[in-house]
C-alpha cells in the first residue's frame, strides 16, 4: 500500500510542534503555550496548528503526553533493561539524574516545572501532570520493593519512605541546578542516593556510580511513560 504523503507530512509537523511546545513549557510553563505563538515560532499557519490540536488545552495535554514519551525513553525504559534488584534501583537513580543533568528539556525536568505550575489548579491539565508524577513515584517504590522482595534491601526498610527520599533528592538537584547553574547539585544528589541505597542494602554492593548511565539524549520515540 503506498504511503500517503499528506499523513507523513502531517505527523512530521505535529512532532515539530510538540518538540517546540515541550521546550517552551519546560522554561515558561504550559501557560506559555499558544497556537499563535507556536505557529509563529515554526513559521506555520495558525489555522494549520489549530487543525491539529483544536484548542490550547488540547495542545497542553498533547505536550504532556509527548514529554512523557521522552521521559520514558531516557529514564524508565533503560531502567527496566536492568535486572530487578538493587542494581535496577541504582540505575533508576542514575538515569533520572542524567536525564535532568543533560537538559533533555532546556528548563530541566519538564514535569518538575509544570507540576509546580499546576499543583493547585484544578482541571484536565492538572490531572494529567499529577497522573504522570504519581506514576513515577509508584515506579520508584515498585523498583525498591522488588529489590527488597529478592533480599537485596533489608526487610526492615520502609520502601515508601526510601522512594520518597530518592524522589526528593532528584527534585532538589533539578531545581537547584536550574536556578543556580552548575552540576554540583547532581554530585550531591548522587552521593545522597548512593548513601541512602547503600545503607538500605542487605549486603555490600557496588557503588551507584558503577551502573551504566542511561541512553544518550534523543527526542522522538513511540510509547508512553511516567515522569518525575
Amino acid at each position: 500500500m503506498p504511503v500517503d504523503g499528506r499523513l507523513v507530512r502531517g505527523e512530521a509537523t505535529r512532532r515539530a510542534i510538540l518538540e517546540r511546545a515541550t521546550d517552551v513549557a519546560s522554561v515558561e510553563g504550559l501557560e506559555g503555550l499558544s497556537i499563535g505563538r507556536l505557529a509563529a515560532d515554526l513559521e506555520l499557519s495558525k489555522s494549520g496548528v489549530f487543525a491539529l490540536f483544536g484548542s490550547k488545552e488540547e495542545l497542553q495535554l498533547a505536550a504532556i503526553r509527548f514529554a512523557g514519551d521522552i521521559f520514558a525513553d531516557n529514564v524508565t525504559r533503560p531502567t527496566l533493561e536492568v535486572e530487578p534488584g538493587i542494581g535496577r534501583l541504582r540505575a533508576l537513580c542514575e538515569n533520572w539524574l542524567g536525564y535532568s543533568e543533560r537538559r533533555i528539556f532546556p528548563g530541566g525536568c519538564f514535569f518538575f516545572h509544570t507540576g509546580a505550575e499546576f499543583d493547585a489548579r484544578p482541571g484536565r491539565v492538572h490531572d494529567a501532570v499529577a497522573e504522570a508524577g504519581t506514576a513515577f513515584s509508584v515506579f520508584i517504590t515498585r523498583t525498591a520493593r522488588e529489590a527488597q522482595d529478592i533480599g537485596e534491601l533489608r526487610a526492615d526498610i520502609d520502601v515508601s519512605l526510601l522512594a520518597f527520599e530518592l524522589h526528593a533528592l532528584g527534585q532538589a538537584a533539578n531545581a537547584d541546578s536550574v536556578l543556580h547553574g552548575g552540576i554540583e547539585p547532581y554530585r550531591l544528589a548522587r552521593a545522597g542516593m548512593r548513601n541512602r541505597v547503600g545503607g538500605a542494602a542487605s549486603t555490600s554492593r557496588p557503588p551507584m556510580a558503577s551502573v551504566p548511565q542511561g541512553v544518550p539524549a534523543a527526542r522522538r520515540w513511540p510509547g508512553s511513560a511516567s515522569a518525575g
